[in-house]
């Protein structure tokens, strides 16, 4: 034991490897954004990513793939996401997962919203109910994008918060 430790210290006393207490992260910068007033608005709440608030909401209905369930975590949650641009303005990318009816209703909650469907399609054959993933983007005042982002989650068959 005595050689294997002699040896481990002169390997880190070569890689220069600091001995002792880890030194405690540097805080996270603000992120400039209200997230709580988002959150509010969303009716979800998120968490802070790499200066992005990212927020996942999952559909209330089981989803299945050639008969097996598929968890949201699976990429199946519809994906909100928060960047601040500075002075309370942000933008917003993501992708809604909907179902053939849902679609339409929001494309226009988005376009009221004054965000952008920037991609349409599907990744299954054989998923129930059959799923479409919506992409999207808007720029403008975060709060105003949160209202967009909620009246187009309000078309949608979405779990619950809580």
């Amino acid at each position: 034991p005595a050689r294997l430790a002699a040896a481990v210290h002169a390997a880190l006393a070569l890689t220069k490897t600091p001995s002792g207490a880890p030194v405690a992260a540097p805080a996270p910068a603000a992120l400039g954004l209200d997230t709580t007033q988002i959150a509010r608005i969303l009716g979800y709440h998120g968490k802070v990513n790499g200066g992005v608030y990212q927020v996942g909401v999952s559909r209330a209905e089981p989803i299945t793939a050639d008969g097996v369930e598929i968890p949201p975590s699976m990429g199946l949650a519809t994906a909100i996401n928060f960047q601040s641009i500075g002075h309370g303005k942000a933008v917003t990318t993501g992708d809604f997962v909907l179902i053939g009816p849902e679609v339409n209703p929001v494309i226009r909650a988005l376009h009221d919203g004054g965000i952008a469907v920037t991609a349409l399609h599907s990744h299954m054959l054989a998923d129930r109910p059959h799923l479409f993933f919506m992409h999207y983007r808007g720029n403008d005042d975060a709060l105003k994008l949160a209202r967009g982002l909620r009246a187009a989650l309000d078309k949608m068959n979405m779990k619950r918060a809580g």
